[in-house]
Order: C-alpha cells, then structure tokens, then sequence
C-alpha cells in the first residue's frame, strides 16, 4: 500500500529528509520492537505467558520515526495495542519482559501488565485499556507543559476504532480550543477490532476530521518511516512553538488477527498475505541498503544485537520474583493510608479553626476555600462548565475567582464531562493540583470510565510511580424540588465501591471549606458531593488555611439514648428530628461523617458502644447505600453490645420523581427520622 501525505490543511509541505544516522537509528527501534513482540508472542505460544496480547505487528515504523524526535521529558499516553510504543519511548526491555510475567522487577512492578504499562521516568505517563480514553488524559498533560511553558510536547496514539469514540472527540475539541502542545498519532490499522476502517465510519479518512476542530489533520503511509518523521517533525515543532495540536493519521495495515490467536477470517486475505511476505522492517532494510547505502553487515549486527537484549531480558524476567502478598493492598492510596479509620485518630478534627470567623453560606464557603487555594498554591486550577466569570458557575460558588487569578487558571469548559475530567487528570499527573467541577452529580456517569478507570487507577497500576492529586467537585441536587430523576441523585456508594477515590460530603459551610481544601492537598483523587439544598445556608466560616483532616468524624449532638450516623444535607434532617426527640426526653448522639472514605469506624463505634443502639441516614438510596456498610461493620464488631440490630433509613427505591409531594415522600426528613428511631428505642427493650 502506497499512500501519498495528504494535508487537510495549510501547513506548508514535507521538506525535510533523513540522515542516514537517524534512519539507521529508527531501523534500530524497529528491530528492538518487532524482537520483544515476536518473543512475547513465542511465550503465549509455549505456555509461559498468559493474557490476552495484542501484536503491532506493520505499526513498528510509527512509534519508531517519531522516537527520535522526542526527548525523555517529552510525554506519551498510548493505548492497549502498546509493546510497539513503550519500545520506542525507551523503556528498557528488561523491565517490560518483566511486566508481561507480572514480576517484581516489572515496569509495574507486576500491577499493571501488557495493556497499562507506564514509565514516568522515560516520559511514557499512561497505557490504556479502554479505547480512546487516553486522549482526554492527554490534553492534561499537554496542559501542564504549556501553563509551564516547558517547549514540551504530549504524543497521544490510539487506533482507528478509538477515532469513533466520544472521548476522542472530547479531547481533539479542546485540544484545539486551547491550542495545546500535543500531537495525535491515530495508528490506523485497517480494523477497529474485527471491523473493518470502511464498515466503522463513512468518513474517507481520521485526518480530515482535524479541521473540523480547528486542528491540522495529515495522513501519511505507517509503514513508510520517511513519511511519518517527515510528517511528526512538522507536527512535533509545530506543538513546540505554541502553534497547536495536529491530527496525524499514519495507515498500517495489520499483519494478524486483533489479538494473539485471534481469527483472522474478517480481514482481506489478499492484502494480509502481501503484507506477511513483505512486512514493512523488511522493505525498510532494503530501502537503508540501497537508498542510504548502509552496509548489510551493520543491520545485520542490529539484528543480532536486537535478538540478544530480549533475550536477556526474557532470562532476567524468568529469574526475577513475583511481587510479595504485601503489595496487594499497597499504592490504592499514598502511603500509610487506609479506606477505614479503625482507631482514634490522633490527628486534631480541625486544623485552623482558632483563626477568626466570617459568617457566609455554603457556597461562599466554597468559593473562599477556592481563592485560598488559587492564591496560595500556582499550582491549583480550576476547570468546569461556565464557572468564569461573568456566569461565576450555575449556582455562583465560583463568582470572581476567573476576574481575580485570571482566565488561564480558573477556566470555562465546552461540556464534554470526559474532557474535563481527563484534562484534570493529566494535569494532576504532571504535578498540577486541577479542581474539576462536574455540574452535577448525575452527569459524572457521563465521564465515570475516567474517574473509575483512571483517576482511581494509575497509582495501582503503576505500581505507585504515577499519583494523581485531582479533585472532583460536583452537587446533589436533591430534595430541593423540581430537578427530577436525572439532576437529583447521590451516588457516593458508587464512588465508595471504587478503590482509589476519596469521597467527602460536607454538611456545614465550615465544612464546605475545610473539606474541599483538605482534599485540593490531598495527594490522591478526591471527590467532594456538595449540597445544593445546604447551598445558601450560613455559618461561621474560619479564615484563612482551614482544613477538616479527611477521615475524621464528628459528634455534633452529645446523646445518651441512640447514636445516629450521617453526612451532608441529610445531617441536618436527623439534628431536626433529635431535637424534636430531645423535648420528649429522648437524647440522641449525631456523628457527621464528613467523608465516608475514608471511613471514620473509630469515631462511630465510641458512639455506639457509648449509645447501645445505632441508626445510619442518608439521603442517598437505601438499598446498597454506605448506611449497609457501617451496619455491617457495627453488628461484626459490637453485636454482643448492642441493645437493638442496627437501623438503616435512606431513600426510597425509586428514581427521584418530579411531583413535589412525591419527591418529599422519596427522602427521609425528620417525622420519618423520628419515627424510625421510636421505633429502634422503644421496640428494643420495651424503654421509652
């Protein structure tokens, strides 16, 4: 297959040539990869490998063209079709080989395997299993360098069925919108899986598709090592000289089925035996040969050379150990620390709460631990769907922040969920602490694959090399009336069933701030769930740095008769009912949980051993809620203690309905608090 570039817009023509150094350096790359490949697949072949594999067999000319262009502190995030990539971005072999036997010595460290390899130290910052969902992460990182006007680029490579999907088209929007130094290698195939280029999309080309997001789309022949470095040059300075991103099509027929011992009956039987008889390292060589005049005998020694540090590397990963058990449950989260607080902790429950107060609502509580956090530290910023000025965000929590630190670090979105929370990844990767606003609670199933599958994963899969200090913040809009199923939904259970995540739900507006400033210093993903029906309550604020230590609860009602547990809105419907208990002269015990990861048992099993009896609300649906977790945990560990089983009262099982006399039988309010704990006190032992 011969095909000639194509420019998709006015970028001016290839003019630059190889130097036979260069050229026999990419000879070299292409080797090393076509050797590791072939090995790991000799391996799944024997027997000593087991996973699913994913060959690059025809695409070793694309990573290796543009190698030489790159410097280590360059970045690449690459997909799951990968040995090709991390090659050529310098990984050593030894600890590659090392990874595909899940070892110690692994890239990894044996917690990331063939398709979530990542190597900071060599610039390659992420592998991805899910397709497409690299670009966003990306653009992150893309954003970092430029906001340090580093001259450093991000290579993005993805396949063409990745080209289809939502992120994809997400990332390449704002990518152009802000004008970022990256640079996306789609490593067109010919085949999304078992589905033909022709059969996916009624586009002719991924490149043209450039344009339309105010980005330079080419198209070159992968297997032509000419063409791509020409190509990637004019793409690579480009990005360097703060002129934007390019869109970079590079066609490489596939020599295999999809995955190692695939089928290969969909693919054209005709084009895959011509490739196999004469694959693209094998024209390559002649090309240096007689083009260049290399002398066979140097390329021979390559090869040799090639075939002996796999070789090594495939003894070195033999002989190396698995990891320990110990590192199961190590790098979820920095270390030292733990989703359950099961002792007291020591740590003070405030930090900063002696400094003078200001009484403002929630959201100005939010709003000021924002301005603290963007004058205090150049590396927070804020992202999120109209939360500049003049809109200040949809409920104002980000009034005046844009006009006050600027557009560059308190920026508008388009609303592309997985942008946005992508971008935020990336930047946090590279050192940034970014604050991604999600609108709404509901729309993080929008963009859930990128806090799910990468937010909470990169520091395990990397083996702990790669941390991500990003907070999400998005509202609950429910019981407030009107917003209906899809606006209204608390979904920290989800969140909580996700290793990885830090979940906060502050009640209070001093809470507000603290939380949200404890989790923009956390050094792992936060999500902060904000309550849009505490949004306009005051309290009393602590100026300045003012911080609630993340894990640690908080009794705010002393009680002898029952202990109640919970967090945000819904705090304050059990405080209204304990004070409606208290002139009957039943005294509960409120515990505000603050976070529910991590989880502070501590602070609520002294309650309820103190108590006798226990009741968990939330405003979140009932059935699965956190409430059953703590439950648990209190009846495995106090059943012998406790006067009464353990009560939960969460919402209904129901969508939130719009009818507001539906939407207040949904929610538990104080009369159904009320009534659940008459019932957990009086019905236990007969006392009033």
């Amino acid at each position: 297959m011969n095909i000639s570039p194509e420019v998709f817009s006015e970028t001016g023509s290839f003019d630059t040539r190889l130097d036979s150094e260069t050229a026999i350096g990419i000879y070299q790359i292409m080797r090393r990869i076509a050797e590791t490949d072939q090995s790991i697949q000799r391996q799944l072949a024997a027997g000593e490998l087991q996973f699913q594999y994913y060959p690059c067999g025809g695409q070793e000319a694309i990573p290796a063209a543009i190698a030489p262009l790159l410097s280590p502190d360059d970045r690449a995030v690459i997909t799951y079709r990968c040995i090709h990539d991390i090659v050529a971005k310098g990984t050593p072999i030894k600890s590659i080989v090392a990874e595909m036997f899940g070892k110690a010595t692994g890239t990894c460290g044996g917690k990331g395997g063939p398709m979530h390899l990542s190597d900071p130290a060599n610039g390659l910052m992420a592998t991805t299993g899910i397709v497409g969902a690299g670009a966003p992460i990306a653009n992150g990182i893309a954003l970092a360098k430029q906001l340090a006007g580093s001259g450093q680029i991000v290579i993005c490579s993805f396949g063409d069925g990745a080209a289809n999907i939502g992120a994809v088209h997400e990332a390449l929007n704002l990518a152009g919108l802000w004008n970022l130094p990256v640079v996306f290698v789609c490593q067109n195939n010919l085949y999304a899986e078992y589905t033909s280029f022709e059969e996916s999309t009624a586009a002719r080309t991924i490149a043209e598709r450039g344009p339309s997001y105010g980005i330079v789309g080419h198209r070159v022949d992968g297997t032509s090592p000419e063409e791509i470095y020409e190509a990637a040059q004019t793409a690579i300075t480009r990005a360097r000289a703060g002129e934007g991103p390019t869109l970079l099509e590079c066609v490489a027929p596939r020599l295999q089925g999809h995955a190692f011992g695939s089928d290969e009956a969909h693919m054209d039987a005709e084009m895959l035996a011509a490739g196999r008889a004469d694959p693209p390292i094998a024209k390559y060589r002649r090309q240096l040969i007689d083009s260049f005049g290399v002398d066979p005998t140097l390329l021979d020694a390559i090869d040799a050379e090639a075939k002996t540090e796999v070789q090594d590397a495939l003894e070195f990963a033999k002989a190396a150990p698995f990891p320990t058990e110990e590192q199961l449950i190590r790098d979820v989260f920095a270390p030292g620390e733990k989703p359950v607080i099961e002792s007291l902790p020591s740590r003070p429950i405030e930090v900063g709460c002696d400094a003078a107060f200001t009484s403002m609502p929630y959201a100005g509580a939010i709003n000021a631990a924002l301005d603290h956090a963007l004058t205090h530290d150049d590396k927070v910023v804020v992202l999120g769907e109209d939360i500049a000025d003049p809109a200040g965000g949809v409920a104002k929590a980000t009034i005046g922040l844009s006009t006050k630190h600027g557009a560059e670090r308190v920026r508008n979105t388009p609303i592309s969920e997985q942008a946005i929370v992508g971008a935020a990844i990336g930047a946090a990767m590279e050192g940034l602490r970014p604050v991604a606003e999600i609108m709404l609670a509901d729309f993080a199933m929008v963009c859930m694959d990128q806090i799910a599958n990468h937010a909470a994963k990169l520091r395990y899969m990397s083996g702990g090399k790669t941390t991500v200090p990003l907070t999400i913040r998005m509202l609950t809009a429910g019981n407030i009336g009107s917003f209906g199923a899809q606006h209204s939904q608390s979904l920290e259970a989800w969140f909580a069933h996700i290793p990885g995540l830090k979940i906060a739900l502050p009640a209070t507006p001093a809470d507000a701030k603290g939380l949200l400033l404890s989790a923009i210093n956390d050094p792992d993903p936060c999500i902060v769930i904000e309550s849009m029906r505490c949004y306009f309550t005051p309290g009393d604020v602590p100026d300045g740095d003012y911080r609630v230590p993340l894990g640690v609860a908080k009794v705010v009602r002393e009680g002898t008769d029952a202990t109640v547990i919970s967090y945000g809105w819904a705090l304050h419907e059990v405080l209204a009912a304990a004070g409606e208990l208290a002139d009957a002269g039943i005294e509960i015990e409120v515990v505000d949980l603050r976070s529910i990861v991590p989880l502070d048992m501590a602070t609520v099993s002294a309650s309820v051993a103190k108590t006798g009896r226990a009741m968990i609300v939330h405003g979140a649906v009932e059935f699965g809620g956190i409430g059953a977790e703590i439950a648990a945990r209190l009846a495995e560990n106090h059943g012998a203690e406790l006067k009464a089983p353990v009560a939960r009262l969460g919402s209904a099982y129901t969508p939130v309905p719009f009818a507001q006399n539906l939407e207040a039988a949904h929610f538990p309010d104080p009369s159904s608090i009320v009534e659940r704990l008459k019932s957990l006190i009086g019905g236990a032992d007969g006392e009033s």
